[in-house]
């Protein structure tokens, strides 16, 4: 995510440490690095330059010269005025105080918007709100049957039109009795993806909203785009009032250009963020944690809310029982190894971690090898999981066997155990393990 932006702030910043104190002329040659890394981020050519000017002028006010750590009063700076850029504080969607709240997504074709849909229908459910999602999209043929799918594996009902084609305003119109009539309070209306030159398909769109008469119109926008998405959102706007925007497949996006661009274009505020495949990768939007990642400063909050979603508090306190009293097994390890995966993919996770080495950062992570452990434990039987040292000759090829893999993963992974089982004990005794630091 924005991998490129944050390459080049990090080696930004990692020659001014290396510097003393700064002249003013330190701060000019410093931003003018600072713009061309957001101009090759494809960010707005307004917003880089107002962005630049607020740096400059806060920096020179900070009168660097006399600060003991010049260094650190830029990123500070430079933090904070990416906090405002992207729209400074954490916004989320509100509820009608008569239900049911009503949620309108539009979009460009192929931005994401159907299964943004049943994103936002799942992680509204999950802080209890009773979705129903609509299918309004009526152009493209799969669309009702990709929303149905979803909303069968998020346990959603979805309101569609009986047959093949119809009126999306039709369907629009009848999703409030639907609603009522299935005790929901929050609709969310998935509506055909169009082009924002198209003006047939934008008074289609106005017609819908006029009869739906939304709580809150969200633009869903594929963060790859870049700065057009700016443009896209700007005539979305001006037909429809957008409230916000929702990004989508931000994990792939190595620049940044439109989540840096748009909230200070437009005026809207990206509410939530699309961050995988699964149905589980979708975030609200916070703008400090963001920038934090964007300087590389890493996201411990979202990883830590990301864990308190996961883990069971109990499983978790009984798991820290059996590491203090040395009984951690390859059955524990194998329960912690699944609940870490439904975390996210494990480069995402990486990514949030302050102070991991770029070497790191940069590393392919091969979630198939998780699998491969995966299969090894499942082979073994519950006594051999219990006790791994019974795991020889024979044992070890029914179990490489049994898990399509060679004696040699088994032994390694068997290895590989017995190392976290001492540093486990290390820790639970009090000492701490020895963490080799690189270039020392």
């Amino acid at each position: 995510m924005f991998d490129a932006l944050s390459e080049r702030f990090e080696g930004i910043f990692g020659r001014l440490r290396a510097r003393g104190r700064l002249s003013d002329k330190d701060v000019d040659a410093v931003a003018r690095e600072i713009r061309l890394a957001l101009l090759e981020a494809d960010v707005n050519v307004a917003v880089v330059k107002a962005f630049i000017a607020r740096v400059k002028e806060r920096a020179h006010e900070s009168d660097l010269s006399k600060s003991l750590s010049p260094a650190q009063q830029i990123i500070k700076i430079v933090h904070e005025e990416l906090v405002a850029t992207l729209g400074s504080e954490t916004r989320k969607l509100t509820t009608s105080s008569k239900p049911p709240t009503v949620v309108m997504l539009a979009g460009l074709q192929g931005s994401g918007k159907t299964t943004a849909a049943g994103k936002l229908a799942r992680h509204l459910g999950r802080q209890g709100l009773r979705p129903l999602l609509v299918a309004a999209d009526l152009q493209r043929p799969a669309a009702i049957k990709q929303l149905e799918v979803l909303g069968e594996r998020i346990e959603v009902p979805v309101f569609a039109p009986d047959q093949g084609g119809g009126d999306p305003v039709a369907v629009a119109a009848a999703a409030r009795d639907e609603a009522a009539r299935l005790d929901c309070n929050l609709v969310i209306v998935d509506t055909a993806g169009r082009l924002h030159v198209d003006e047939v398909l934008m008074d289609e769109l106005r017609h819908v909203h006029d009869v739906l008469a939304p709580h809150h119109t969200l633009l869903v926008v594929d963060a790859m785009t870049g700065q057009e998405a700016v443009n896209v959102a700007e005539s979305f706007d001006a037909a429809v009032d957008l409230d916000g925007l929702i990004l989508t497949k931000i994990d792939g996006d190595a620049r940044g250009g439109a989540a840096l661009s748009a909230k200070e274009v437009t005026g809207k505020p990206i509410l939530y963020v699309g961050t995988g495949e699964k149905l589980g990768d979708f975030d609200v939007f916070h703008p400090d944690r963001m920038a934090s990642r964007i300087l590389g400063m890493g996201d411990m909050l979202t990883l830590i809310e990301k864990a308190e979603e996961t883990f069971d508090q109990n499983e978790a306190a009984a798991t820290e029982e059996k590491i203090r009293k040395g009984e951690f097994t390859l059955e524990d390890f194998l329960d912690q190894m699944r609940q870490v995966r439904k975390m996210g993919p494990l480069q995402s996770l990486v990514g949030m971690m302050p102070g991991v080495p770029k070497e790191l950062k940069d590393a392919e992570v091969d979630e198939g090898e998780l699998g491969k452990v995966e299969a090894i434990i499942c082979s073994m039987t519950p006594e051999e999981r219990r006790n791994p040292t019974l795991v020889k000759g024979s044992r070890r090829l029914r179990i490489a066997s049994g898990s399509g893999t060679t004696p040699a993963d088994v032994n390694a992974l068997l290895k590989q155990f017995k190392q976290v089982q001492q540093m486990m004990r290390s820790v639970a005794s009090g000492k701490q393990p020895k963490i080799p630091v690189p270039g020392l």
